[in-house]
């Protein structure tokens, strides 16, 4: 009897793990946010889940968060400022998407804290990623923290393929619990 009860809480420890294998492989994965090019909505070492499967099913959208590949086998963490078709430029520290301004609420405070002004220095799209327009399968991305962050004016466009899901929910520290847009 013994080995009976035995062998069945072998099976049962086995399929967990492959459910948890096969849950974090294509589904659903953690990350921690590794430095400030995301403040003040994400503080380094917020523990994030991705979402994986999201995105097989749709586009990324303007301003989702999202992670993605990146050069030196680094996942970055950075929002979504450009989709495909779109022109991008900043002019004294607005947001232009095809040539109209778009609010950036989620930047509004760390703005007016900014010691530096402008907080996001001028530039085209065209100037930095040689395309006047964001190529198909392509996103333009940049952290919120515009000042300290390695973004797509450094490391250029983010194919789709590099994506690797959309980070909403912070889930630790326990205490900082929240959705982020």
């Amino acid at each position: 009897m013994a080995k009976s009860e035995s062998w069945e809480w072998v099976k049962a420890v086995a399929v967990a793990l492959i459910l948890a294998i096969v849950i974090r492989s294509f589904f659903f994965a953690p990350i921690v946010v590794d430095g400030q090019s995301m403040m003040p909505t994400l503080e380094h070492n917020d523990r994030m889940i991705v979402n994986k499967i999201g995105y097989n099913i749709s586009e990324p959208d303007r301003f989702d968060i999202i992670v993605f590949n990146a050069p030196q086998n680094k996942d970055y963490i950075k929002r979504v400022i450009g989709i495909p078709g779109d022109t991008i430029r900043y002019e004294e520290d607005t947001l232009f998407v095809n040539d109209n301004p778009v609010d950036e609420a989620y930047l509004d405070d760390h703005k007016a804290a900014s010691e530096n002004p402008p907080f996001t220095g001028d530039f085209v799209l065209e100037d930095i990623t040689g395309y006047d327009t964001v190529p198909e399968d392509h996103f333009f991305v940049m952290g919120d923290n515009r000042q300290h962050s390695k973004d797509s004016r450094h490391i250029g466009l983010v194919h789709e393929d590099e994506i690797i899901g959309k980070a909403n929910m912070v889930f630790w520290p326990v205490g900082e619990f929240r959705l982020v847009d």
